[in-house]
């Protein structure tokens, strides 16, 4: 497995420091968020999935903990939009260049409005993909919101 992503780049790159948390990834698993957090002993809340989404047929990105479901009405009230749903996985993987089960928030192709989840202020540190099947990045939420450029808001049920 290779330690360098797009995402570990873009985070160098932006001078915030951020620790690499390795697991076995089990491609039976139903969510891959959970099964990352029981692998790496963590609390689900801790550990953060990235959703790509579409707000009013534009990509969006929601970060949000993996034992939660995102609120689409909250994601486009947050984001100033009308109407959101999920991306469909293949455009989801064409749009970040990372395969489902490892698309990251950092680094993505093309940049787009992203939001995390307020609740990842409560942790010194947050668990997010790190572009890659089996890598995650640990890295406190403000270094994350720097990195992004992004917002926080209420975004789950």
């Amino acid at each position: 497995m290779s330690k360098t992503t797009p995402a570990t780049k873009a985070l160098s790159q932006a001078g915030r420091p951020f620790a690499l948390l390795t697991y076995d990834y089990d491609p039976n698993a139903e969510r891959v968020g959970l099964q990352a957090a029981e692998a790496l002993g963590l609390p689900p809340s801790q550990v953060f999935k990235t959703l790509m989404a579409e707000l009013d047929g534009k990509p969006v990105c929601a970060i949000l903990p993996s034992d939660e479901e995102a609120n689409m009405k909250k994601l486009a009230a947050a984001l100033s939009g009308k109407s959101a749903r999920m991306m469909k996985p293949a455009d989801a993987e064409r749009l970040t260049g990372y395969k489902v089960g490892g698309i990251s928030p950092l680094g993505q192709r093309k940049p787009v409005p992203t939001l995390l989840d307020e609740t990842a202020l409560l942790f010194d540190t947050i668990v997010v993909n790190g572009g890659q099947r089996g890598l995650q990045i640990e890295i406190a939420p403000a270094d994350l919101i720097a990195a992004l450029s992004c917002a926080t808001a209420d975004l789950t049920r």
